[in-house]
């Protein structure tokens, strides 16, 4: 939902409605009753990801990947009821 707020009263109050916009609201600055301008959050950054960060830390079993399911698994993964 957008707030529309005049010009003097977003002066009054900047430091309230910053923090409603950074809680994710949009807020919308008029003079006059026109809009001129929308404050709207900034999408925070993600942490950068880092190849091999977990290098060393566990091992995957993968012999058994490519065997064949049991047929009872098999069975429930194709919503039988053999």
């Amino acid at each position: 939902m957008n707030a529309i707020f005049n010009v003097h009263d977003a002066k009054t109050h900047l430091s309230k409605l910053l923090d409603r916009v950074r809680a994710g609201e949009e807020i919308i600055i008029a003079k006059a009753g026109t809009p001129y301008a929308k404050m709207v959050p900034i999408p925070q950054e993600r942490p950068k990801r880092q190849a091999g960060r977990f290098k060393g830390m566990f091992t995957v079993d993968d012999s058994a990947f490519f065997d064949p399911l049991p047929e009872e698994e098999l069975r429930l993964w194709e919503g039988r009821d053999d």
